[in-house]
């Protein structure tokens, strides 16, 4: 712990992804809720080269919220492996870190691979584990894993770069067999990066040449027309689950693109809560629970569903490492529902900290026998 008796909260954020803005609006307002008077926080930006560096509390509360015009300060470089174990004294952090609240969206942040290297140092951390993210974040492996288990989803196919290289033209008459319109996807993406909304069979080539500028494996899935419903599920014993939200898309983009969500201020509406009735907002909570379950999610995720004119609910995707941004539906749906922001971050570090302490417990050799 820290000198002063409290937790030392490592808010990790920035990152070296598509997502590297967004990730900065989020960290703000996680720092912003923070109960002070059981958390002292420690803010460790990752900028766009990889880089470690320490950051200043006040320059980031007083960031703009548009994600054209933030970036990370200059701060102090640190020495990634000693920051995470027990500081070197040069870094001037003289303690260990007791807890990472990561805010790192996409490649890198939530695809498993800090939560490995989290692992390996034994510092606990907030969200999902190394499996858990790894199919969030792969939406071909998250899909297929949800339709084995029965959960619908829309039509979908995979596509592979050495794949598509070697016959677009056949690879696109292929997927023609979904029907257009259709979107074309990143496979390992969020934040809408990389989406394009297919018409017509000419504009398909190149709306996955696009895709695959983000990813080396691309999804294309059939258009659904339905209402965008969201839901928020915090982990625990059992895990629990908002009301639903809605999400109204009124941009020329025609769907909930990056800049429908945070650059144009009336690109959609949220709606909350969502006007369904209590049949199906019950049953959204059970999908949206259950999806949590199947994808082995921890800590927190949002789900979101589509639904459908004659009333059927399907899974789009799952968020384990959700947006704490402005205008982000995760903890809007919680304040919704009686969790308001400081108290869903202590939970969310409570919770981090109490599967730690289980994972602790669990045996690490084989007992010898005589």
């Amino acid at each position: 712990m820290a000198q002063s008796g409290k937790i030392r909260v490592g808010i990790l954020f920035g990152g070296q992804s598509t997502e590297h803005e967004i990730s900065i609006l989020s960290a703000r307002n996680v720092l912003a809720a923070l109960d002070r008077t059981r958390f002292e926080p420690l803010l460790i930006g990752i900028d766009k080269a990889g880089r470690w560096l320490l950051q200043d509390e006040q320059k980031l509360l007083a960031c703009a919220a548009d994600p054209r015009r933030v970036a990370l300060g200059a701060g102090r470089p640190l020495d990634m492996p000693a920051t995470l174990a027990s500081a070197d004294p040069d870094s001037n952090l003289s303690h260990r870190i007791d807890v990472i609240f990561p805010v790192l969206h996409g490649t890198f942040g939530e695809d498993g691979a800090l939560q490995g290297l989290l692992e390996i140092a034994g510092i606990p951390y907030v969200g999902a584990g190394v499996l858990g993210s790894g199919i969030g974040m792969d939406k071909d492996v998250m899909k297929r894993l949800l339709r084995d288990a029965g959960i619908p989803v829309a039509n979908f196919r995979t596509v592979r770069r050495p794949q598509f290289d070697a016959d677009p033209r056949r690879v696109c008459e292929e997927l023609a067999t979904l029907g257009f319109p259709m979107f074309t996807k990143p496979a390992n993406a969020g934040s809408s990066v990389g989406i394009r909304k297919v018409a017509q069979p000419t504009a398909l080539a190149e709306a996955i040449r696009f895709a695959f500028e983000f990813d080396t494996k691309v999804i294309v899935e059939a258009a659904v027309s339905a209402r965008e419903i969201e839901l928020a599920v915090l982990g625990g014993n059992p895990a629990t689950v908002t009301v639903a939200g809605e999400i109204v898309v009124d941009h020329p983009d025609g769907f909930y693109s990056y800049d429908a969500k945070y650059v144009d201020e009336h690109g959609a509406r949220l709606d909350l809560p969502a006007r369904i009735s209590p049949d199906q907002q019950w049953e959204a909570q059970a999908l949206a629970l259950r999806t949590f379950e199947v994808l082995e999610c921890d800590g927190m995720a949002r789900v979101d569903l589509f639904l459908t004119s004659d009333g059927k609910l399907l899974v789009n995707e799952i968020n384990t490492l959700p947006g704490f941004t402005a205008v982000s539906m995760y903890p809007k749906l919680w304040s919704l529902s009686g969790v308001p922001p400081t108290e869903l971050i202590t939970r969310l570090i409570e919770l981090a900290l109490q599967r730690s302490r289980a994972r602790a417990g669990l045996r690490r050799s084989v007992p010898r026998t005589r």
